[in-house]
């Protein structure tokens, strides 16, 4: 079966738009201020106010969010200039994560994940840290909050800050609190797929004067002033445009994730009679972002691969995807360049083999949530 020319896909992401930010981007094309301007401080003020935190620096993407993060504790930090300093990190994510630690001059020090949330496991991470350990950087893994006090407390008296990469987790919340106010710095993308999208973009929150200073050089230049660099940094501004796209949505954000939780909830509701799957354990359903709705395939008891199954619901206009089908210590770049194989890291191993990922994005109909769950029943029942 394929979906019929009239029955449309049921789209696994959908950027949000309307005629405000429309305006809004004709607006900047017109000031003749494209790049970190009043769109910029209106956002970074207003995601300040949204999450709960003192300082927001927008960047141009997650990936510099994450390195303008590093590379700040990394100055603050005290390792021995004789070694190479070390971020505990976990292999289960997209390539940015570990990618960001390597430009910044530092190593990748991966611990395995728990098999049930599939975030980072504080006992392993707790393992990996060494004297030249400078942070620890957990994934909010699809929107579910790491377990970010257990992860503190595995430094001890060392204190070592977290850098949280949070860029699936924007809306989120550990222990009443918003992601971006409970870490010493959080990494937040704004992609277009994204639940708060700039097109292409990110920011960084602290609550700490000191690195907030630091990591605003970094995103610009490392000048202190115009033209007075005193430290090391790039070009990671964003762009006036980028502002005033996500600007608009921070309004409704709340009611966005809102539908996304429901809809996923459906889905796992229609879902859980099938013993083939099994789903990201999610104990506080309000805590999670839900970006993305994930679950594990037994394929023996399927009767069917991971890969086969997102193809036939592809083709049956369901958009499942696969997010990630290999494990960052797997990629090609770091088995070259660390000598990382096959059994290092077994949890995330198996994960990556199994999970797939269904449609909950906000703007789907009552009908198409059903059509999600009809389709997967029909194919594993």
């Amino acid at each position: 079966m394929t979906v019929s020319p009239a029955q449309k896909s049921v789209k696994i992401a959908k950027p949000f738009n309307n005629e405000s930010i429309e305006k809004a981007v004709v607006s900047v094309l017109r000031s003749g201020m494209l790049v970190q301007g009043q769109f910029v401080k209106e956002f970074e003020s207003g995601l300040s106010k949204y999450i709960g935190c003192k300082h927001v620096i927008a960047v141009n993407s997650g990936t510099a969010a994450l390195q303008v993060g590093i590379l700040a504790v990394k100055k603050a930090s005290k390792f021995s200039k004789n070694a190479i300093p070390e971020v505990v990190t976990t292999p289960l994510s997209f390539a940015a994560t570990a990618n960001a630690v390597v430009g910044s001059g530092c190593l990748p020090v991966f611990a395995d994940v728990d098999p049930e949330t599939f975030n980072i496991d504080p006992s392993k991470a707790k393992e990996k840290i060494t004297a030249n350990t400078i942070a620890i950087e957990p994934v909010d893994v699809y929107g579910l909050p790491a377990d970010l006090e257990n992860l503190s407390k595995g430094s001890g008296s060392r204190k070592l800050p977290i850098v949280e990469d949070a860029a699936e987790a924007i809306g989120a919340s550990y222990k009443g609190k918003r992601i971006g106010n409970v870490s010493e710095i959080s990494c937040f993308s704004t992609y277009a797929t994204k639940n708060l999208h700039t097109c292409e973009g990110g920011f960084v929150t602290t609550n700490d004067d000191a690195l907030a200073e630091e990591m605003r050089m970094v995103r610009n230049q490392g000048q202190i002033a115009r033209y007075n660099q005193i430290t090391l940094g790039f070009n990671f501004r964003m762009q006036e445009m980028n502002a005033a796209i996500g600007l608009e949505q921070l309004r409704i954000l709340d009611e966005l994730n809102e539908k996304r939780m429901n809809n996923a909830l459906k889905v796992k509701e229609g879902l859980e009679s099938l013993d083939c799957v099994n789903f990201q354990k999610v104990e506080k359903p309000k805590d999670h972002a839900w970006y993305l709705f994930a679950l594990t395939l037994d394929e023996r008891k399927a009767g069917i691969s991971r890969d086969k199954l997102v193809q036939r619901l592809k083709a049956e206009g369901i958009e499942a995807d696969v997010a990630w089908p290999t494990p960052i210590h797997l990629q090609p770049y770091y088995r070259q360049s660390f000598g990382f194989k096959e059994g290092d890291f077994p949890v995330s191993e198996m994960i990556c083999k199994t999970v797939f990922q269904l449609p909950i994005q906000p703007f789907l109909t009552a009908e198409e949530v059903q059509r999600v769950i009809s389709t997967v029943k029909s194919i594993l029942s």
